[in-house]
Protein backbone atom coordinates (compact mmCIF):
# COMPACT_ATOMS: atom_id res chain seq x y z
CA UNK A 1 0.00 0.00 0.00
CA UNK A 2 2.72 2.46 0.97
CA UNK A 3 4.79 1.58 -2.08
CA UNK A 4 1.80 2.18 -4.37
CA UNK A 5 1.16 5.50 -2.69
CA UNK A 6 4.81 6.40 -3.07
CA UNK A 7 4.79 5.75 -6.82
CA UNK A 8 1.51 7.63 -7.24
CA UNK A 9 2.93 10.57 -5.30
CA UNK A 10 6.06 10.54 -7.48
CA UNK A 11 3.96 10.44 -10.65
CA UNK A 12 1.84 13.45 -9.67
CA UNK A 13 4.92 15.36 -8.48
CA UNK A 14 6.66 14.70 -11.82
CA UNK A 15 3.52 15.78 -13.68
CA UNK A 16 3.32 19.02 -11.68
CA UNK A 17 6.98 19.84 -12.25
CA UNK A 18 6.60 19.00 -15.94
CA UNK A 19 3.83 21.56 -16.33
CA UNK A 20 5.63 24.38 -14.50
CA UNK A 21 7.39 25.86 -17.58
CA UNK A 22 3.98 26.41 -19.14
CA UNK A 23 2.89 28.33 -16.04
CA UNK A 24 6.09 30.32 -15.42
CA UNK A 25 6.54 32.85 -18.23
CA UNK A 26 9.49 34.75 -16.73
CA UNK A 27 12.95 33.53 -17.73
CA UNK A 28 14.30 34.81 -14.41
CA UNK A 29 11.96 32.67 -12.32
CA UNK A 30 12.55 29.71 -14.63
CA UNK A 31 16.30 30.19 -14.08
CA UNK A 32 15.77 30.10 -10.31
CA UNK A 33 13.77 26.90 -10.67
CA UNK A 34 16.52 25.36 -12.83
CA UNK A 35 19.11 26.24 -10.17
CA UNK A 36 16.89 24.75 -7.45
CA UNK A 37 16.72 21.47 -9.35
CA UNK A 38 20.43 21.61 -10.22
CA UNK A 39 21.60 22.09 -6.65
CA UNK A 40 19.00 19.59 -5.47
CA UNK A 41 20.60 17.16 -7.93
CA UNK A 42 24.16 17.81 -6.71
CA UNK A 43 23.07 17.67 -3.07
CA UNK A 44 21.40 14.31 -3.69
CA UNK A 45 24.61 13.03 -5.29
CA UNK A 46 26.55 14.21 -2.23
CA UNK A 47 23.97 12.60 0.04
CA UNK A 48 24.80 9.13 -1.33
CA UNK A 49 28.24 9.45 0.24
CA UNK A 50 27.73 11.97 3.02
CA UNK A 51 24.20 11.02 4.09
CA UNK A 52 23.82 7.29 3.50
CA UNK A 53 27.45 6.38 4.24
CA UNK A 54 28.22 9.18 6.71
CA UNK A 55 31.42 10.28 4.94
CA UNK A 56 31.20 14.06 4.75
CA UNK A 57 33.14 15.43 1.81
CA UNK A 58 34.09 19.02 1.02
CA UNK A 59 35.75 17.98 -2.22
CA UNK A 60 32.73 17.39 -4.42
CA UNK A 61 33.58 20.47 -6.46
CA UNK A 62 36.40 18.31 -7.87
CA UNK A 63 33.91 15.77 -9.23
CA UNK A 64 31.63 18.47 -10.61
CA UNK A 65 34.67 20.09 -12.21
CA UNK A 66 35.63 16.81 -13.88
CA UNK A 67 32.34 16.76 -15.73
CA UNK A 68 32.57 20.41 -16.75
CA UNK A 69 36.20 20.38 -17.85
CA UNK A 70 36.34 16.98 -19.56
CA UNK A 71 33.16 17.42 -21.60
CA UNK A 72 34.07 21.00 -22.58
CA UNK A 73 37.65 20.16 -23.56
CA UNK A 74 36.52 17.14 -25.59
CA UNK A 75 34.05 19.40 -27.37
CA UNK A 76 36.55 22.20 -28.02
CA UNK A 77 39.58 20.04 -28.93
CA UNK A 78 38.04 16.95 -30.54
CA UNK A 79 34.53 18.01 -31.46
CA UNK A 80 32.83 15.46 -29.21
CA UNK A 81 29.26 16.20 -28.32
CA UNK A 82 28.86 16.94 -24.58
CA UNK A 83 26.22 14.20 -24.45
CA UNK A 84 29.12 11.77 -24.84
CA UNK A 85 31.69 13.92 -23.06
CA UNK A 86 29.59 14.02 -19.89
CA UNK A 87 30.02 10.26 -19.46
CA UNK A 88 33.75 10.57 -20.13
CA UNK A 89 33.84 13.21 -17.39
CA UNK A 90 31.93 10.83 -15.15
CA UNK A 91 34.54 8.14 -15.67
CA UNK A 92 37.35 10.60 -14.89
CA UNK A 93 35.50 11.57 -11.71
CA UNK A 94 35.19 7.88 -10.78
CA UNK A 95 38.95 7.50 -11.27
CA UNK A 96 39.54 10.43 -8.91
CA UNK A 97 37.03 8.96 -6.47
CA UNK A 98 38.76 5.58 -6.49
CA UNK A 99 42.15 7.21 -5.99
CA UNK A 100 41.03 9.48 -3.15
CA UNK A 101 38.83 6.83 -1.60
CA UNK A 102 41.44 4.09 -1.63
CA UNK A 103 44.08 6.32 -0.04
CA UNK A 104 41.66 7.54 2.64
CA UNK A 105 39.97 4.21 3.39
CA UNK A 106 43.21 2.24 3.23
CA UNK A 107 44.50 4.25 6.17
CA UNK A 108 41.16 4.40 7.97
CA UNK A 109 40.46 8.11 7.55
CA UNK A 110 36.95 9.10 8.62
CA UNK A 111 35.12 12.00 10.21
CA UNK A 112 37.06 15.29 10.12
CA UNK A 113 40.16 13.54 8.72
CA UNK A 114 38.28 12.34 5.63
CA UNK A 115 36.74 15.80 5.29
CA UNK A 116 40.16 17.47 5.35
CA UNK A 117 41.57 14.94 2.89
CA UNK A 118 38.84 15.63 0.32
CA UNK A 119 39.38 19.36 0.81
CA UNK A 120 43.12 18.95 0.20
CA UNK A 121 42.68 16.95 -3.02
CA UNK A 122 40.16 19.44 -4.41
CA UNK A 123 42.46 22.38 -3.63
CA UNK A 124 45.46 20.63 -5.23
CA UNK A 125 43.52 20.05 -8.45
CA UNK A 126 42.24 23.64 -8.42
CA UNK A 127 45.78 25.04 -8.14
CA UNK A 128 46.98 22.78 -10.96
CA UNK A 129 44.11 23.78 -13.25
CA UNK A 130 44.67 27.49 -12.53
CA UNK A 131 48.28 27.18 -13.65
CA UNK A 132 47.81 25.08 -16.80
CA UNK A 133 46.86 27.24 -19.79
CA UNK A 134 45.76 24.21 -21.81
CA UNK A 135 42.99 23.81 -19.24
CA UNK A 136 42.04 27.48 -19.45
CA UNK A 137 44.18 28.64 -16.54
CA UNK A 138 42.71 31.02 -14.00
CA UNK A 139 40.56 32.62 -16.73
CA UNK A 140 38.43 29.51 -17.07
CA UNK A 141 36.76 28.10 -20.18
CA UNK A 142 34.00 29.44 -22.39
CA UNK A 143 31.87 26.87 -24.20
CA UNK A 144 31.66 27.80 -27.92
CA UNK A 145 28.14 29.02 -28.61
CA UNK A 146 26.41 27.06 -31.38
CA UNK A 147 22.86 28.42 -31.12
CA UNK A 148 19.98 25.98 -30.88
CA UNK A 149 21.87 22.69 -31.26
CA UNK A 150 20.27 19.86 -29.26
CA UNK A 151 22.92 17.43 -30.51
CA UNK A 152 25.55 19.65 -28.85
CA UNK A 153 23.59 20.13 -25.61
CA UNK A 154 22.80 23.77 -26.42
CA UNK A 155 19.37 25.34 -26.52
CA UNK A 156 18.05 28.86 -27.02
CA UNK A 157 15.18 28.40 -24.54
CA UNK A 158 15.62 27.67 -20.85
CA UNK A 159 12.74 25.20 -20.76
CA UNK A 160 14.89 22.56 -22.47
CA UNK A 161 17.53 22.83 -19.75
CA UNK A 162 14.75 22.67 -17.19
CA UNK A 163 13.48 19.33 -18.49
CA UNK A 164 16.99 17.91 -18.71
CA UNK A 165 17.88 18.72 -15.10
CA UNK A 166 14.42 17.55 -14.00
CA UNK A 167 15.10 14.17 -15.62
CA UNK A 168 18.57 14.02 -14.06
CA UNK A 169 17.14 14.83 -10.64
CA UNK A 170 14.46 12.18 -11.06
CA UNK A 171 17.18 9.65 -11.90
CA UNK A 172 19.28 10.29 -8.77
CA UNK A 173 16.17 10.39 -6.56
CA UNK A 174 15.18 6.99 -7.96
CA UNK A 175 18.75 5.76 -7.40
CA UNK A 176 18.68 6.99 -3.79
CA UNK A 177 15.38 5.22 -3.18
CA UNK A 178 16.69 2.08 -4.86
CA UNK A 179 19.81 2.06 -2.67
CA UNK A 180 17.87 2.53 0.57
CA UNK A 181 15.45 -0.29 -0.28
CA UNK A 182 18.18 -2.80 -1.10
CA UNK A 183 20.76 -4.67 0.90
CA UNK A 184 23.47 -2.23 -0.16
CA UNK A 185 21.56 0.57 1.57
CA UNK A 186 21.45 -1.43 4.78
CA UNK A 187 25.21 -1.92 4.52
CA UNK A 188 25.73 1.80 3.91
CA UNK A 189 23.74 2.74 7.01
CA UNK A 190 25.42 0.05 9.10
CA UNK A 191 28.85 1.45 8.19
CA UNK A 192 27.63 4.96 8.97
CA UNK A 193 26.35 4.03 12.41
CA UNK A 194 29.13 1.68 13.53
CA UNK A 195 32.04 0.76 11.29
CA UNK A 196 33.54 -1.71 13.72
CA UNK A 197 30.21 -3.43 14.24
CA UNK A 198 29.57 -3.57 10.49
CA UNK A 199 32.98 -5.12 9.91
CA UNK A 200 32.39 -7.61 12.71
CA UNK A 201 29.28 -9.00 10.99
CA UNK A 202 31.13 -9.46 7.70
CA UNK A 203 30.51 -6.23 5.76
CA UNK A 204 33.51 -5.44 3.56
CA UNK A 205 34.07 -1.77 4.41
CA UNK A 206 36.44 -0.89 1.58
CA UNK A 207 34.14 -2.27 -1.12
CA UNK A 208 31.03 -0.38 -0.05
CA UNK A 209 32.85 2.85 0.74
CA UNK A 210 34.40 2.84 -2.72
CA UNK A 211 31.03 2.04 -4.25
CA UNK A 212 29.46 5.02 -2.47
CA UNK A 213 32.17 7.48 -3.50
CA UNK A 214 32.16 6.24 -7.11
CA UNK A 215 28.39 6.58 -7.46
CA UNK A 216 28.50 10.02 -5.88
CA UNK A 217 31.42 11.14 -8.07
CA UNK A 218 29.99 9.82 -11.34
CA UNK A 219 26.61 11.50 -11.04
CA UNK A 220 28.15 14.71 -9.68
CA UNK A 221 30.27 14.88 -12.83
CA UNK A 222 27.18 14.60 -15.02
CA UNK A 223 25.87 17.62 -13.15
CA UNK A 224 29.12 19.43 -13.94
CA UNK A 225 28.52 18.98 -17.66
CA UNK A 226 25.01 20.36 -17.30
CA UNK A 227 26.42 23.36 -15.40
CA UNK A 228 28.95 24.06 -18.16
CA UNK A 229 26.41 23.78 -20.98
CA UNK A 230 23.81 25.85 -19.19
CA UNK A 231 26.03 28.79 -18.18
CA UNK A 232 28.53 28.39 -21.08
CA UNK A 233 31.37 29.66 -18.88
CA UNK A 234 33.13 28.51 -15.72
CA UNK A 235 36.41 29.24 -13.97
CA UNK A 236 38.38 27.15 -11.46
CA UNK A 237 38.14 29.60 -8.56
CA UNK A 238 34.34 29.38 -8.59
CA UNK A 239 33.73 25.83 -9.82
CA UNK A 240 36.58 24.06 -8.01
CA UNK A 241 36.63 26.24 -4.91
CA UNK A 242 35.85 24.88 -1.46
CA UNK A 243 32.91 27.26 -1.07
CA UNK A 244 31.13 25.44 -3.91
CA UNK A 245 31.60 22.11 -2.11
CA UNK A 246 30.36 23.59 1.15
CA UNK A 247 27.34 25.03 -0.64
CA UNK A 248 26.48 21.56 -1.99
CA UNK A 249 26.86 20.08 1.50
CA UNK A 250 24.64 22.67 3.22
CA UNK A 251 21.48 21.70 1.31
CA UNK A 252 21.14 18.14 2.67
CA UNK A 253 22.12 19.28 6.17
CA UNK A 254 19.33 21.87 6.20
CA UNK A 255 16.86 19.68 4.31
CA UNK A 256 17.51 16.40 6.10
CA UNK A 257 20.78 14.53 5.73
CA UNK A 258 20.48 10.84 4.88
CA UNK A 259 16.90 11.17 3.59
CA UNK A 260 15.73 10.95 -0.01
CA UNK A 261 13.95 14.30 -0.24
CA UNK A 262 16.09 16.22 2.26
CA UNK A 263 18.63 17.57 -0.27
CA UNK A 264 15.85 18.80 -2.55
CA UNK A 265 13.98 20.39 0.37
CA UNK A 266 17.14 22.25 1.40
CA UNK A 267 17.64 23.41 -2.18
CA UNK A 268 14.07 24.72 -2.38
CA UNK A 269 14.69 26.79 0.74
CA UNK A 270 18.22 28.07 0.16
CA UNK A 271 18.60 28.58 -3.59
CA UNK A 272 15.86 31.25 -3.88
CA UNK A 273 17.42 33.06 -0.93
CA UNK A 274 20.79 32.96 -2.67
CA UNK A 275 19.49 34.11 -6.05
CA UNK A 276 17.40 36.95 -4.62
CA UNK A 277 20.23 38.24 -2.41
CA UNK A 278 22.73 38.04 -5.27
CA UNK A 279 20.49 39.99 -7.62
CA UNK A 280 19.45 42.65 -5.09
CA UNK A 281 22.53 43.08 -2.87
CA UNK A 282 25.34 41.24 -4.66
CA UNK A 283 26.78 44.42 -6.14
CA UNK A 284 27.20 46.22 -2.81
CA UNK A 285 27.67 43.27 -0.46
CA UNK A 286 29.47 40.39 -2.12
CA UNK A 287 28.91 37.06 -0.41
CA UNK A 288 25.76 38.21 1.37
CA UNK A 289 24.08 34.93 0.47
CA UNK A 290 26.78 33.07 2.41
CA UNK A 291 25.90 35.11 5.50
CA UNK A 292 22.25 34.12 5.04
CA UNK A 293 23.30 30.49 4.59
CA UNK A 294 25.22 30.69 7.86
CA UNK A 295 22.22 31.98 9.80
CA UNK A 296 19.91 29.35 8.29
CA UNK A 297 22.44 26.58 8.96
CA UNK A 298 22.86 27.59 12.61
CA UNK A 299 19.08 27.77 13.01
CA UNK A 300 18.63 24.34 11.38
CA UNK A 301 21.29 22.67 13.52
CA UNK A 302 19.88 24.24 16.69
CA UNK A 303 16.15 23.81 16.14
CA UNK A 304 15.87 21.23 13.32
CA UNK A 305 18.56 18.57 13.85
CA UNK A 306 16.69 16.29 11.45
CA UNK A 307 16.34 19.03 8.87
CA UNK A 308 13.16 20.11 7.13
CA UNK A 309 12.16 16.51 6.39
CA UNK A 310 12.72 15.54 10.03
CA UNK A 311 10.58 18.45 11.17
CA UNK A 312 7.69 17.33 8.96
CA UNK A 313 8.05 13.74 10.16
CA UNK A 314 8.00 14.86 13.77
CA UNK A 315 4.91 17.02 13.24
CA UNK A 316 3.09 14.16 11.47
CA UNK A 317 3.83 11.83 14.39
CA UNK A 318 2.48 14.31 16.95
CA UNK A 319 -0.76 14.69 14.97
CA UNK A 320 -1.45 10.96 15.04
CA UNK A 321 -3.81 9.91 17.89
Amino acid sequence: MSRTFSWEYGFFAALAFGLLPFVIQSNYFLHILIMILFFGYLATCWNILGGFMGLHSVGHSLFVGCGAYVSTLLFMKLGWTPWVGMFAGGLVAVAFGLFIGYLCFRFGLKGPFFLLATFAFAEIVKVIVMNVQWLGGSSGLSVPLQGHAPYLFQFTEKKYYYYIILAMLGLVLWLSRFILQRKVGFYFRAIRENQDGAQAVGIYLMRYKLLAICLSAFFSALGGTFFAQYLLFFDPSALLGVHFSIEIMIYPIVGGIGTILGPLAGSFLLVPVSEILRSTMGGTFQGIYLVAYGFILVFAVRFMPGGIVGLFRQSSRTKKP
